[in-house]
């Protein structure tokens, strides 16, 4: 199930026999609300970096080199799909854009056999005022990434 204002958009990648150009977000985009900052996270393969929440910055994900799982997790109670957990795998074969907004917990796992990366155009510069962390085993996500 899609959780309420996450947003899948695939993306262009323009190949040729010198490489290729990854889209990621335009400025004209639909999705597009402000830009904060852009930074890469890398993930080694079965690393886990979880969880997140962020209270008022919106992040915009692609992953540019290698595969995550991205589990999202609803937790704002208003939400029409508050509780659910929304599992997205990407990467280079399923490259593609999410957006997530306020309010939803969200953690990831590399995949495969070669480190990924994570770039992230978000709302709002990093705040780390701006949000909460959870352990990634924490009982209040119902989420289990030995699955």
């Amino acid at each position: 199930m899609q959780i309420e204002g996450v947003v899948i958009s695939p993306l262009k990648q323009i190949s040729d026999e010198r490489g290729k150009v990854m889209h990621m977000l335009r400025r004209d985009d639909p999705d597009f609300e402000q830009f904060g900052e852009i930074y890469f996270s890398m993930v080694y393969p079965q690393a886990i970096k979880a969880w997140r929440l962020h209270t008022t910055a919106t992040l915009n994900y692609a992953v540019v080199t290698g595969t995550i799982r991205l589990v999202l997790y609803d937790q704002r109670p208003q939400s029409s799909t508050y509780g659910i957990v929304q599992v997205i795998v990407t990467g280079e074969k399923n490259y593609v854009r999410i957006k997530i907004p306020p309010g939803i917990v969200y953690g990831f796992k590399g995949l495969g056999t070669v480190p990924a990366i994570v770039a992230n155009c978000a709302t709002l510069p990093h705040d780390p005022l701006e949000g909460r962390r959870f352990d990634p085993f924490s009982e209040e996500i119902p989420y289990n990434w030995n699955q």
